[in-house]
């Protein structure tokens, strides 16, 4: 299943990859902002607040990266927490993660989102 996106994939990348390299330059943004986080970061949240957050961060990425794209940026580096954030522990970040199923489950999240596969 997977093995039938790699070629679209590919192909894209190749295409950013040759329109990029045929620049004799490229311009690129930095990103960085305070992440919006739970109040208290020591007690874990509901996952449905753990997403609003998420969403909320995507939505200020978001903003930052077509601002960067307007402003002629080819490449755009956000910060590796700038979703979450990082003052967490093993058991607080617990509601801001994905379950990933078996590679041999033949699932599709977007056609099927509420299966437990």
């Amino acid at each position: 299943m997977i093995a039938s996106y790699l070629p679209k994939y590919g192909a894209v990348l190749t295409l950013f990859v040759l329109s990029v390299g045929a620049l004799d330059t490229f311009i690129a943004a930095v990103y960085e902002h305070a992440v919006i986080l739970p109040n208290r970061t020591e007690t874990p949240v509901p996952k449905e607040e753990a997403l609003l957050l998420m969403n909320k961060n995507i939505d200020v990425l978001e903003k930052a990266v077509k601002l960067a794209a307007r402003q002629g940026a080819h490449i755009i580096v956000t910060p590796e927490d700038g979703i979450y954030g990082w003052v967490f522990t093993r058991e607080t970040i617990y509601p801001y993660l994905e379950d990933i199923p078996h590679p041999e489950v033949n699932w599709i999240p977007c056609k099927d989102p509420q299966s437990n596969y």
